[in-house]
């Protein structure tokens, strides 16, 4: 399963706000097997959510969108989905009720707008917060509050499913140029992908389908690179 993840705000074009929702669902995501291909960030705008939503449905699995929910002025994601798949926005019955039930506000409560969704939509309750998010074929929508985007995605993590990966690390100074030929030979020599990141030291991530197979690489490895002072190997 691969999937492609759309975080929408102004705020996260500005920097006013880390888009730590990003980084979250991919960790998430991660974990079960499911391949993360694309992360895209778009402004508050109806055509450019609308165009990214429509583009990445066709390519992918599964699109999760974020941010942009509710009844205010800049809250258009549900439009914008709505939009991508060719339907309108209504007042979503079930979402009406939870809210009134579950979520023990009154009609008076509810601005206009806040339980509106894509015709044909499922609703996702929101159990911390107000707006509903909703799933439109293999689009699901989910709110931008942390908290609330996590406890959402929790309602719905059983939907998204892979192949399981296990993976590894070890630490060397050598720089990330100096270890080319040992890289390429962990490859040659165990099914993994490698990955290295340089930071104080290089950090090379080992990822395989079967945990003895990435723990066998780590090892063989560790022995071919110079260790991290300190660190017993």
């Amino acid at each position: 399963m691969d999937a492609a993840i759309v975080t929408v705000g102004d705020e996260l074009l500005t920097g006013d706000t880390e888009n730590t929702n990003a980084t979250w669902l991919c960790a998430r995501l991660d974990d079960r097997g499911v391949d993360v291909e694309r992360v895209t960030t778009v402004p508050d705008r109806v055509s450019d959510i609308a165009r990214v939503v429509n583009e990445y449905h066709a390519e992918y699995d599964a699109v999760i969108v974020t941010g942009g929910l509710g009844p205010t002025h800049d809250d258009v994601t549900m439009e914008a989905v709505a939009a991508a798949f060719g339907r309108e926005v209504e007042l979503h019955d079930e979402a009406v009720t939870w809210l009134r039930e579950e979520g023990g506000y009154a009609a008076d409560d509810l601005a206009t707008g806040t339980a509106e969704l894509p015709v044909g939509a499922r609703p996702l309750h929101n159990t911390e917060g107000v707006a509903p998010g909703a799933v439109v074929e293999s689009c699901y929508v989910l709110p931008g509050v942390p908290a609330e985007m996590q406890a959402m995605f929790a309602s719905v993590a059983g939907e998204f499913d892979g192949e399981r990966t296990y993976s590894e690390t070890v630490e060397t100074p050598e720089p990330e140029s100096a270890l080319l030929d040992r890289l390429s030979e962990v490859q040659d020599r165990f099914d993994v992908s490698v990955g290295s990141y340089p930071g104080e030291t290089v950090t090379v991530k080992l990822t395989a389908t079967e945990p003895e197979t990435a723990r066998r690489a780590a090892e063989w490895l560790a022995d071919h690179v110079e260790p991290v002072e300190g660190d017993g190997s």
